[in-house]
């Protein structure tokens, strides 16, 4: 890595732009994060432009906040807009979370709508809670789906979404059943999914200490956990 940190402030005292364009834009974004945590506080938002938008986005995330509110202070509104709402819901409410007031104010201003508001419900969960960890970014289907409409739903909202893997089926904000990637591909296109989700359902509430989902995913061996509100309503995953 420090031999990257050279060559990328060997190309910025050159103002070879360009390259340095060429030389972030297959990078991990884990280590574009990295990156950033050596470079020159006055250098970081020349460079972070330099990027492609979703690697900026995803980099973005990973940052520490120091870097992440150097950025913020910064952006133009655009880009401010730009970067947050690229980001997932709970990764923009725990940078929130370390950001000082006068910058989470100007964050939610440049948010949109219904991004500000899902990202204020997450603050709005204890500290140490499901609710405080969980993500709203799931795919969602509906009970009357085959197989088939399934996939078509996945295709067209999939990428917007933390996993594919495991779909949740839900009716009026009820979690009816869970579907995985696995058991959709296997099956017929026709077949309605309500024959082969899962609707022995697992839950845990917004509420319930991060340790204790910890090991009811363990228990359970799930990659992700659905979570309830207390009136029993589907609100995320994690």
């Amino acid at each position: 890595m420090l031999d990257m940190l050279d060559k990328i402030l060997e190309l910025l005292e050159n103002k070879d732009f360009p390259q340095l364009g060429n030389l972030l834009k297959d990078m991990n974004p884990a280590d574009v994060a990295e990156l950033f945590e050596d470079l020159p506080r006055e250098k970081m938002a020349l460079v972070f432009r330099l990027l492609p938008k979703e690697l900026a986005a995803d980099a973005f995330a990973y940052m520490n906040p120091d870097e992440q509110t150097v950025l913020v202070e910064a952006f133009s509104d655009k880009e401010l807009h730009d970067v947050v709402n690229e980001l997932y819901v709970d990764d923009a409410a725990d940078m929130i979370e370390e950001m000082p007031a006068n910058l989470v104010k100007r964050i939610l201003r440049h948010t949109d709508a219904e991004t500000r508001v899902l990202i204020n419900q997450i603050l709005n969960y204890p500290k140490d809670s499901a609710g405080s960890i969980m993500t709203m970014e799931y795919v969602d289907l509906k009970r009357g789906m085959t197989v088939e409409e399934a996939f078509d739903r996945i295709r067209a909202i999939g990428v917007e979404k933390e996993t594919v893997y495991t779909c949740y089926v839900v009716e009026s904000n009820r979690l009816q059943g869970v579907v995985s990637a696995r058991n959709l591909l296997l099956a017929d296109p026709k077949t309605p999914i309500t024959e082969i989700m899962e609707d022995n359902l697992v839950t845990v509430k917004v509420t319930d200490d991060q340790e204790f989902v910890a090991r009811e995913m363990q228990r359970y061996d799930f990659t992700a956990m659905p979570v309830l509100d207390n009136e029993g309503m589907f609100v995320g995953i994690i």
